[in-house]
């Protein structure tokens, strides 16, 4: 039992490493990057690699997700008391407009992969799909097609978050509400209530709290 249990916690501590590297050259875009760099860089045996993942493909995959889960999860924590599922979605949009000032590392993670969260069972693109659904039904969106309101969504948040990355003396905060804005616009929500419902306070611990969790997902910590 020992043994096997130090076996799982070896295995766990050499994935962690190839995820993190992942995560660090996809933030400096080098998804072409041959699978003998990642494994020095995530200093474990070319073997090992292929103990985990079936390709380089693969493990891209998974370090883009475990960064997306695992910040979708926290702006769950952040909308928890929310029940109006367009104002759920809107303070997302707000929240994860926010992390690309906040946290480039994360953001160029997802501005280089492949897919981004626009395509990704996890993090982002699930949680928006729910919220997008539950506020057609309520009437609070005027769409036609789920997906095609989604890939709109994913597309005005990419092009943000390259837009404050490209341009570091724009006024964030202002950037991303003007966007959210013209997202709520899109769905079919009147100029003045999007823009009432952008005015609307956000939760003050979200910046501190926020980079512990990135920090995790983008650094993880490997088991002892």
């Amino acid at each position: 039992m020992a043994h096997s249990s130090r076996l799982d916690r070896r295995k766990a501590r050499t994935r962690a490493a190839l995820v993190a590297a992942a995560q660090g050259f996809l933030a400096e875009g080098r998804v072409n990057a041959p699978v003998l760099e990642i494994t020095q860089a995530a200093d474990v045996g070319m073997g090992s690699f292929y103990n985990h993942f079936s390709s380089k493909e693969d493990l891209f995959s998974a370090a883009l997700d475990s960064a997306l889960e695992s910040v979708g999860a926290y702006l769950d924590t952040l909308t928890a008391g929310l029940v109006d599922p367009a104002q759920i979605f809107t303070q997302s949009f707000r929240l994860a407009g926010r992390l690309f000032r906040l946290e480039p590392d994360l953001s160029r993670i997802l501005l280089n992969s492949a897919s981004g969260p626009t395509t990704s069972e996890h993090g982002l693109a699930p949680r928006s799909r729910r919220d997008i659904e539950a506020a057609a039904q309520q009437g609070h969106f005027d769409i036609d097609d789920v997906d095609v309101a989604l890939a709109l969504v994913a597309g005005s948040l990419l092009a943000l978050g390259r837009l404050l990355l490209d341009d570091p003396g724009r006024d964030s905060e202002s950037a991303v509400d003007h966007m959210t804005v013209k997202v709520l616009r899109a769905l079919g929500v009147p100029k003045s209530k999007a823009q009432r419902m952008c005015r609307q306070p956000l939760p003050e611990s979200y910046n501190a709290a926020l980079h512990s969790v990135v920090e995790h997902a983008v650094h993880p910590t490997t088991p002892s």
